[in-house]
């Protein structure tokens, strides 16, 4: 486990710097506590990290359930009341994995899944433009089209033109600069880059950069553009911060319906993202998903049970993870360890750190999720690939992220139908002897409803004076309905002079009198075999 520290210790750093603007800006756009965004961070990656069977996934309080949240702390009358909602969540995710629900993990499709990690890393560049030039209306962590203070992503992006800061603008570009540099040019210079990575030295310059500018005019960089973690006096008010679950509330039907919904988007945001990290892996491990649901619930009922909000694992930190080296679960976490030392040792100095450097290091995490090369790729691969992957990638940028997966899936499916249409059987026409076209038509290994329309019309579209060959040797499957249009068939087939050969496993039959008889009692006395 520890065998990978060399790689996991300076991936840690990275993910925490990313993790910690987000830990707080989910929280503010969901209307909770600040601390309940720290709390979530730090329980994802200490107790989640330990438990669960990915070896690079990174857990936290996730965008996706922002909006629920929120809603959430309205309807059930207090912050205290949701979060019986938070554990009863964990509960039922406890009861999924025993269940194995994890298995719905392996169906997504993969054009859907590169398509989430793509429109991922477009909104993450997209939301952090307005935080990159100083603009800060927008909290952290806000990744729907529709964001908390009334705007839009493009909107805001268009009112940051207006309200362009100096001072974050010009730490944000040498932050950028840095962390290029480090990439490109430094990491493959000596050991000691790839110890110390670019996102740490990015941070430290950014924090140097705020404490150099005070009192300047142009570039002092004012609160409302730094982090701002909770600074409490003294042990007492630390421990004031963490709120306790009323059960009390427990009998309101109202928390019930919201812990089934908390469980189930988080549950599936959680398979989605291990689909996803594992795929992008570049040690391409794989992740036991029904061990990761019973994780998942156990990190929901803790967080829950002390004021943290909702928790999933999350593909903005895992990707972080991915892209800094990290190896093991030990780096998610060594990432909880060091929000909560942080948070309890050095705030004041947290706090000083620019919004728009981590930003910066956003934009990185980003890009690498988006690369141009992706959309050529993809598109090489063809139309059935191609568009399920767009439409994933438009849905999250003009929706959400949950939205613009099920519009991806949906359009994954109709993609599915189509193919299983297309491919229920194919025509052989062999010669016209005989005065008779001979034609042979050859059915797929599973023929369901799906595929009547398809072969219903390559039936009727067949001429007067043919004889066709139905050949069902590799089927192994054939739905009822499909045996009610060749039973149809039959008749029209009379009409028309139409021969039909049967060919199957079981033998060999000419104008078969019943395809419904054939298929069901198949009397032998009526096969030949072959």
């Amino acid at each position: 486990m520890f065998k990978h520290l060399k790689s996991d210790i300076p991936a840690s750093i990275v993910v925490f710097f990313v993790a910690l603007p987000l830990c707080l800006g989910i929280a503010l756009a969901s209307g909770a506590p600040l601390f309940s965004g720290l709390i979530a961070g730090i329980i994802g990656g200490i107790v989640v990290g330990s438990l669960s069977g990915s070896k690079i996934g990174v857990s936290g309080p996730a965008a996706g359930l922002a909006a629920i949240v929120l809603t959430a702390i309205g309807a059930l009358g207090g912050y205290q009341n949701f979060l019986v909602a938070v554990v009863l969540g964990g509960v039922i995710q406890l009861v999924f994995g025993i269940l194995k629900a994890g298995v719905i993990g392996y169906y997504f499709p993969s054009s859907v899944i590169k398509g989430m990690l793509t429109g991922i890393g477009i909104i993450i560049i997209l939301k952090q433009i307005p935080h990159f030039f100083g603009y800060d209306p927008d909290p952290e962590g806000d990744f729907a089209f529709f964001q908390v203070d009334g705007k839009n992503t493009f909107s805001e992006i268009f009112e940051t033109l207006n309200n362009i800061s100096p001072g974050a603008s010009l730490i944000a570009i040498i932050a950028l600069s840095i962390l290029i540099l480090w990439d490109k040019v430094l990491s493959k210079k000596g050991k000691i880059f790839k110890l110390v990575q670019g996102p740490l030295v990015a941070v430290a310059t950014g924090i140097i950069f705020f404490v150099l500018t005070k009192g300047n005019s142009s570039l002092a960089i004012s609160t409302e553009h730094l982090v701002s973690v909770p600074i409490p006096e003294d042990a007492s008010s630390f421990l004031a911060q963490f709120s306790f679950p009323n059960f009390g509330a427990i009998t309101n039907p109202q928390i019930w319906i919201t812990a089934f919904t908390i469980a189930l988007v988080a549950s599936l945001e959680t398979l989605l993202c291990v689909e996803a990290t594992d795929r992008i892996d570049p040690h391409k491990n794989v992740t036991p998903t029904n061990r990761e649901l019973l994780a998942q619930g156990t990190g929901n009922i803790i967080s829950g049970l002390i004021g943290g909000l909702p928790i999933t694992q999350v593909i903005v930190r895992s990707s972080a993870n991915i892209q800094s080296g990290g190896r093991s679960k030990v780096s998610a976490i060594i990432h909880g360890f060091l929000l909560l030392i942080s948070v309890i040792l050095i705030p004041r100095l947290l706090n000083m750190i620019p919004l728009s450097v981590l930003a910066a290091i956003l934009f990185v995490v980003g890009y690498k999720l988006a690369k141009p090369s992706l959309f050529k790729k993809m598109y090489q691969l063809g139309w059935k690939q191609f568009v399920p992957f767009i439409v994933t990638i438009l849905g999250i940028i003009f929706t959400d992220l949950l939205v613009g997966i099920c519009l991806g899936l949906a359009v994954g499916i109709v993609v599915i139908l189509l193919k299983s249409y297309q491919n229920s059987h194919f025509l052989h026409i062999e010669d016209k002897s005989n005065g008779k076209h001979k034609i042979k038509m050859t059915l797929a290994e599973e023929v369901t409803f799906f595929n009547k329309g398809a072969i219903l019309k390559e039936l009727d579209s067949l001429p007067r004076d043919t004889y066709l060959e139905l050949n069902l040797l590799n089927t192994r499957y054939l739905d009822n309905d499909i045996i009610e249009i060749l039973e149809d068939f039959s008749f029209k087939a009379k009409e028309k002079n139409i021969d039909i050969r049967l060919v199957s496993k079981r033998g060999i039959v000419e104008n078969p009198e019943s395809f419904v008889e054939f298929f069901e009692k198949r009397p032998k006395s009526k096969l030949s075999l072959s």
